[in-house]
């Protein structure tokens, strides 16, 4: 990556010389018979913004974004130092402490000490082992890179749908691997309420039998989200119904974000998509 910002850097300096260069030269070489001086003198200037404007502009679009690109992974390692370091505290910290108290009531228990302090040792025991089995799992939770379906601000959706599946007996799928640091926090905001709408009109209108949640990353900042049902669906353009203002509401929010948004019948299945393009502006 840095190589690449090195070469888009260089272009970007060199270009505008190499083409007044180029246009010299052919201006001397072919044009100077039909092209008086003054006026290949007044071209040259809006050649080069021609070529600016072309060539110049994307070259700085494409170092921009290798420069986001750099900022998220530094973000990413710096999250993922962090967890390793209380990963470690709680090793060296509590795990070792639980453990040592773990040795301490095996040698109350040899002490052959009967009655409630016994039973207190007994449950004591227990309760330390629970602890410690806790934090040997958060360890290796912390160790493991974090998952996107786990991301704070996705977890409510997740609860939603368990929600609605329980309120309609249906079955739930949740699929999720957009990375969090792919969107930006009003992305986050506009799509749990997008996302919720929907699960609310599944859990109003749909009777379903299964109900699924997706949420896919298209490896170029862009991005699909669908709320899926086998309910009863409808008929025509979902948006021209009356009562239908849940479904309003999420196209109007997509259409401000720039998102592509559909509604529509796709077998025996209800689906209600939002598409971000990659590369597109929020």
């Amino acid at each position: 990556m840095m190589r690449n910002d090195r070469t888009i850097k260089w272009l970007i300096l060199l270009i505008p010389t190499l083409t007044i260069g180029l246009w010299e030269y052919i201006r001397h070489a072919f044009l100077l018979p039909y092209l008086s001086m003054e006026l290949g003198n007044l071209l040259a200037p809006f050649i080069v913004l021609a070529v600016t404007l072309t060539l110049v502009r994307s070259l700085f679009a494409r170092l921009e974004q290798s420069q986001q690109a750099l900022q998220r992974e530094k973000g990413t390692n710096a999250a993922l130092e962090e967890r390793e370091r209380l990963a470690r505290e709680l090793h060296d910290g509590i795990s070792q402490s639980l453990f040592l108290l773990a040795v301490k009531l095996d040698v109350l228990d040899e002490m052959k000490i009967d009655g409630p302090v016994k039973e207190l040792a007994t449950g004591l025991r227990e309760t330390v082992r629970v602890m410690h089995e806790d934090v040997r799992q958060a360890i290796a939770n912390l160790r493991l890179p974090p998952s996107p379906a786990a991301a704070a601000w996705v977890v409510p959706l997740r609860e939603l749908l368990g929600e609605t599946a329980e309120m309609s007996e249906a079955q739930a799928d949740f699929s999720w691997s957009i990375p969090d640091v792919s969107l930006s926090d009003k992305e986050k905001v506009e799509l749990h309420a997008c996302l919720r709408e929907a699960l609310i009109n599944v859990r109003k209108h749909a009777n379903a039998t299964k109900v699924l949640v997706v949420g896919e990353a298209d490896g170029f900042g862009g991005f699909r989200c669908a709320v899926e049902d086998d309910g009863k669906g409808f008929s025509g353009d979902p948006l021209q119904s009356p009562g239908r203002f849940g479904l309003r509401m999420v196209r109007d929010r997509a259409t401000a974000m720039g998102w592509n948004f559909l509604a529509e019948r796709r077998g025996d299945w209800t689906i209600v998509e939002l598409r971000k393009q990659g590369g597109a502006a929020s």
